[in-house]
């Protein structure tokens, strides 16, 4: 036996050596035990987690892996917590959705069981469906809460557990911790009720896209544009996920007639053959749609994640394609929705947009020209849905964004919807289509208007105890000795989002963060730049962001302009130490 093994982990390994596991995976203990330490320490060491996207975790044996029983605890918890929440609806129900991943639907299936074992009624979808759909039918159906089985965009080894309350959002506080609460009651794997009640578990499918995909429709602004711009070329690519279906019916729903897809990525397959990582925000992943584009002679391109909810795209410059990050498709949609929303007369001056903290500046901006309303929120789409469901009644969500690829359109679904999203953002680019330029044109005019808006996300990635540790430290590191200047500029203000205080650093003065407490910290200088730092909430991962803002006086100055701005973000990196 390896004695560097910390002896909370062997307590942990030896209860379920001891405890009501199968054989299997007793086996599989000993085996790591045995021959692989380490396998052991990274299994043991802590428990999964709710963050920012519900539990998620790499699949396998152990406390801090995905499988039957992380599943089957986090159910029993959340069953418990709902039965608590809800003692006077007579039959409490859930919806269940899962996507490709390997072993997505027998998770599915694991936690149907113990949801209807305890009694409440499960409508499980009848194969892969996209996250936002499950938002959806949990609102259509009335149920307390829903399930969809995936880790979104990351790797092939992963798979995840993401919860919903009745309003179709992902849990927030304090639910999220309530439920982690039952959950770490949960004593004995006898108490998980696994032998589920059949009567109780009804499959739901096809029906629920005929209706999901009919809201998706209602939400389009130009028809007759659309009509006039029929043949405008787009591939697709799901990238072996559940986009599969629905995102090229909803874009033959809203009239695009040169819909292509990308054969070898419509296999659906959670080992993602084609890709090193099925995540929309990395190049590498459009590689394939791309050189499809460019044999064609299409205009844009769009990839979604393996559960659809994020999308990434590419447009046309010239013979080639350049990738737009999450920041300027957020962008392009919100100016288009906005835009739209006055020509069509649907201003009343009860509207609004969200946005998170770490996204770009410019849709505030744009809101702004518009006198619509905006709200920054936490990274997490969970509060954006929050934000929605506070203002039901009294005001108008049009859109919302955050840099990470996520996007939402209308009210329906309470999550990040790469489904209605993909139909939008091709109605915005066959909008500019019709004025006769494309959506990088579109997004030079913006950037003419409101100013060249310049965005970078940098990840640095820690993995496993060792790792999450170091994160730790790099956090405390930067709150007792910030920066006192990035690129030679002062700065001037610091929001710890953990402590909930705002500091201007010229005159000292001291002001409450009206959010939830999050550990974020944004460092802003006298002039104009922002940068964001927070350790992943679904990654073992820190991440940093970096927002300046130059100017654009002649289209013509975009190359010359864009690459003075990210040689000033290169600079700030480096002072970092990244």
């Amino acid at each position: 036996m390896n004695t560097t093994i910390e002896p909370a982990v062997l307590a942990k390994a030896n209860e379920w050596l001891n405890g009501n596991y199968d054989n299997e995976t007793k086996s599989a203990i000993r085996e790591m035990m045995e021959n692989n330490p380490q396998e052991l320490v990274e299994s043991f060491y802590r428990d999964l987690e709710f963050g920012t996207g519900g539990l998620r975790g790499i699949m396998g044996v152990g406390s801090n892996r995905m499988n039957k029983y992380t599943v089957g605890a986090a159910s029993q918890g959340f069953a418990n917590y709902l039965k608590n929440k809800f003692p006077d609806v007579e039959q409490i129900a859930t919806a269940i959705a899962y996507d490709c991943r390997n072993n997505s639907p027998y998770f599915a299936q694991i936690t149907a069981d113990v949801f209807s074992a305890n009694g409440i009624k499960v409508l499980l979808f009848d194969s892969l469906r996209p996250t936002p759909e499950l938002s959806f039918a949990i609102r259509h159906f009335g149920c307390q809460g829903g399930i969809v089985i995936t880790a979104s965009h990351n790797p092939k080894e992963y798979n995840g557990y993401k919860a919903y309350w009745d309003d179709g959002g992902q849990l927030i506080s304090p639910h999220d911790k309530n439920v982690i609460a039952e959950v770490n009651k949960i004593k004995d794997v006898a108490e998980i009720q696994m032998n589920g009640d059949a009567s109780l578990i009804e499959s739901i499918g096809e029906e629920v896209d005929t209706i999901y995909l009919g809201k998706i429709k209602a939400l389009s602004l130009s028809p007759e544009i659309i009509k006039r711009q029929k043949d405008f070329k787009i591939v697709y690519t799901p990238i072996h996920g559940t986009g599969v279906k629905l995102v090229p019916e909803s874009l033959k729903a809203f009239g695009f007639k040169q819909v292509f897809g990308v054969d070898e990525q419509n296999m659906v397959d959670g080992n993602f053959p084609t890709v090193h990582s099925p995540n929309p925000e990395e190049p590498a992943a459009l590689a394939m749609a791309i050189a499809k584009a460019k044999t064609i002679g299409a205009d844009l391109v769009m990839a979604t994640d393996p559960d659809a909810d994020r999308v990434g795209i590419a447009v046309r410059k010239g013979n080639d394609f350049v990738l737009l990050n999450g920041n300027q498709a957020a962008s392009l949609l919100i100016y288009y929705l906005l835009t739209k929303w006055q020509e069509n007369g649907k201003l009343t001056g009860k509207e609004y947009i969200v946005k998170t903290i770490v996204t770009s500046e410019l849709l505030a901006d744009i809101a702004r020209k518009y006198n619509v309303e905006y709200f920054d929120v936490l990274t997490g789409f969970k509060y954006i849905a929050d934000i929605i469901k506070r203002l039901e009644g009294q005001k108008t969500f049009i859109g919302g964004g955050e840099e990470s690829y996520g996007y939402l359109v209308g009210d329906f679904v309470r999550d990040k919807d790469a489904v209605s999203s993909c139909a939008m953002i091709a109605e915005t680019a066959a909008w500019a289509k019709d004025k006769g330029i494309g959506l990088l044109d579109l997004l030079k005019e913006i950037y003419l208007e409101f100013g060249f808006y310049k965005e970078k996300l940098i990840s640095v990635v820690r993995k496993g105890k060792t790792g999450a540790e170091e994160i730790e430290q790099m956090m405390r590191d930067f709150r007792s000795h910030p920066p006192k200047s990035l690129d030679g500029s002062p700065l001037v203000a610091i929001k710890d989002y953990s402590s909930g205080i705002k500091k201007n650093l010229l005159t000292g003065e001291e002001k409450i963060i009206d959010l939830p407490k999050s550990n974020v910290l944004q460092f802003f200088t006298e002039d104009g730049s922002k940068v964001s730092v927070r350790p992943s909430g679904t990654e073992p991962k820190i991440k940093f962001y970096f927002g300046i803002k130059g100017t654009l006086a002649h289209k013509e100055d975009y190359d010359n302009v864009n690459t003075g701005l990210e040689e000033k973000i290169n600079r700030i990196v480096k002072e970092l130490g990244l």
